[in-house]
Order: structure tokens, then sequence, then C-alpha cells
């Protein structure tokens, strides 16, 4: 059977952040128990369109997906394994918020199978943590991840951001320094974008938002890079940073340009040479689904080109970078083929380094990556 992933988003926070632009809602059992019973239907409807599949990793994303009370978790799990193929050594995620995770939630979850958490940190700075809207304090994160720890959890993943309003390079290193102390399996690092739509973008209009220079922000990153390796948390994609064999099986689907499948509102899905995605309007993914249709917003096909772009633009993501060999299978040519002299002059440039097995973004390259993507557009 042919692989797939599984993405399910959770749409629900106790209170959004700041800088948050993901589609998400204000937490309210009511409208959570209606969520989840149309989210169930959804499963149920791709039994047949995935009955060719097996899932092999499970990723449950928001919003706050620990906010989910366990029964509602369970009977969606149930419903997962019901409907689908699922690999006995699946990579199993839960996204967690510090505050909203206990013992009783972990010994749940770790008995329902899932096997990795990616718990949001942002900053081990409490002022930040409070300016850029997180309900959470260091030490409520640390608490919960040493629970989790305790409760036998061995592949955990912190997420950070930097380039924070107020943040100093002194700040984001003794960050790095006290989540390198806390030895997780995984970290994922965000430079802090500004999004129309949210608090930070109407401060940032405004003159209201502090951050720091571009020269300071690319100095934490390549700070973050050199510490973690000397730590042995290597990068393996330009925002993601792993021990050996602990990098996130789910996300590197999407940087090869796999297929994957998602479920929820707003949930983007790539089966069969065809990309879509779920409306994002609440009331229309319920509609849909009570007249028993899937909630699906917009379709494109994507032909050879289309594919040929996106697997250049994500796989150079990624520290390995363009396998030729696996590129020349999967389109009966190599990027010389395609690209031809564009490759060789973003070479000379400094911006990729090619060999006889990879094509790969250096180190300026990673910095400058979108003027790379611009370039290998067809």
């Amino acid at each position: 059977m042919k692989q797939i992933g599984l993405y399910i988003h959770i749409p629900f926070c106790l209170k959004k952040c700041n800088y948050c632009d993901f589609v998400s809602f204000d937490y309210k059992e009511e409208n959570a128990n209606l969520y989840f019973k149309a989210l169930n239907k959804e499963i149920n409807l791709y039994k047949d369109l995935l009955s060719k599949y097996s899932i092999k990793t499970i990723f449950f994303g928001g919003g706050t997906p620990s906010i989910i009370n366990i029964k509602d978790l369970c009977n969606i799990i149930d419903n997962i394994y019901k409907n689908f193929s699922v690999l006995s050594d699946i990579e199993f995620t839960i996204e967690c918020n510090p505050g909203t995770i206990d013992e009783e939630k972990l010994k749940k979850y770790k008995s329902f199978g899932i096997n990795r958490l990616s718990i949001g940190l942002q900053s081990f700075n409490n002022e930040i943590l409070k300016f850029i809207g997180r309900i959470h304090t260091k030490e409520i994160f640390e608490r919960n991840y040493l629970l989790a720890r305790n409760i036998g959890f061995d592949n955990i993943n912190i997420d950070l951001i930097y380039g924070l309003p107020n943040q100093s390079l002194s700040d984001w290193k003794n960050t790095l320094k006290k989540v390198v102390n806390l030895k997780p399996e995984h970290i994922s690092a965000y430079s802090l974008k500004i999004e129309e739509g949210t608090r930070f973008y109407d401060l940032y209009k405004d003159g209201n938002l502090n951050l720091p220079e571009e020269e300071i922000d690319r100095q934490m990153y390549h700070y973050a890079i050199d510490y973690l390796k000397e730590n042995n948390i290597y990068q393996y994609e330009i925002s993601n940073f792993a021990k050996r064999g602990y990098e996130c099986r789910h996300n590197i689907i999407y940087w090869q340009n796999e297929e994957y499948v998602g479920l929820g509102l707003s949930a983007h899905s790539y089966i069969n040479s065809i990309r879509y995605g779920n409306t994002s309007d609440l009331k229309s993914y319920y509609n849909f689904l009570n007249n028993s249709k899937l909630p699906i917003d917009f379709k494109e096909l994507k032909k050879r080109d289309d594919k040929i772009v996106e697997t250049m633009f994500l796989g150079l993501r990624m520290n390995d970078g363009v396998d030729i060999q696996k590129f020349k299978e999967k389109f009966n040519a190599t990027p010389f083929d395609v690209y031809g002299k564009k490759l060789y002059k973003l070479q000379e440039m400094g911006l990729i380094d090619i060999d006889d097995k990879n094509i790969k973004l250096t180190k300026y390259g990673m910095d400058v990556s979108n003027r790379v993507f611009v370039e290998l557009l067809l």
C-alpha cells in the first residue's frame, strides 16, 4: 500500500497570540462539540478515498490541540483507527501549549499511542512571553516539560521564535542555553513574521513594535545553527534542528513533496497530483459535512512543471537538498536538464552547492532563500 501523512487541525485556543494568523477561535465547549462532530464526519468520508493508503504519520496541530478534553480526543483517534490503516511504527505528534496539559492528559496521550510532543515555548523570557500574548510563563513550561519526561515521552520538540519585539541577541542566547539544558530531541526555531490581521501587524503599522534590526535577526539565526550543532542538535531544514534520528517524519513529507491529507477547518491536502484545501469558514465547514460533502474550498491539479518547481523549492529547504537521482527517477530528467545554466549561475553567486548527489543551499543561500526560489520559477 502507498503511505501518506495525516494532519488534523484543531482551531481552538484559550487566547490568540499577538503574532498568530492561523485559523483559530477562542475555546468554548459547545463550539468544540459541534466542531468535533463535523470532524468525525469528515474522517468517515475519507474511508474509501484512503483505502489504498497506510497512514505513516499523524499530526494534531492548531490552534491548541492540547486543550481538547480527553473524551473528545479519544473519540477522534478511535475514529481514525476505525476508518484507516495505520502503520504500527507511526510517528504520532500532538502540539501542546504549556498550561494546557497535566499528568492525567499526558498519561492518556501515551495510552492513545501519541509518541511525540511539540511544546510551544517561544522564549525563556517572561516579559517577552507576556508581550507576545502567551498564556504561560517559563516556569509553567519547564514544569510541563519535566512532567512529560517523567511520564515517559522520549521524543519532544520545543518551538521557539527569534526576532521578537524587545528581544536582544543575549536574550536569545539565554533561551537557547536553557532549552539545550533540557535535552530535547528536536527544536523548531522560526524568525518572527509580521502577518496582516494580527495584533502585531496593527502595532507595526503604527510604529509601536520594537523589532530587532535585520542584522541582529540573522545573527540570532546563525548563532542557533552553530550553538545547537555544538550540542549535537543538527540543522536539517531551514528552521528545524534535531538529534540524529529524531527529524520530524511528518514535516519531511511536506518538504519531500510527498502525499498527505489534512482534515479539519482550513487544512490542506496533496493526493494524486491534486493539491486542495478545506474552507476556512466555520459555518461553511459545518454545512458541507451536514450534507455529507467534503468541505473542500479549492482544487488545483499539479502538472509536471508545477511538481518540478515545488520539488525544488521544498527540497532546498532541507540541508540535504534535492537528491539528483531521485529527481531523475521522478521526472525522467535531471535538474540540469530542466534548469540548465540557472543552477550554475546560482552556484557562481554562492547561493547553492552542487555535488554528484545533491543540490543544496549554502549558508548564504539559506539567508536569501526567496531569491533562489524566484530564480527557479519555470
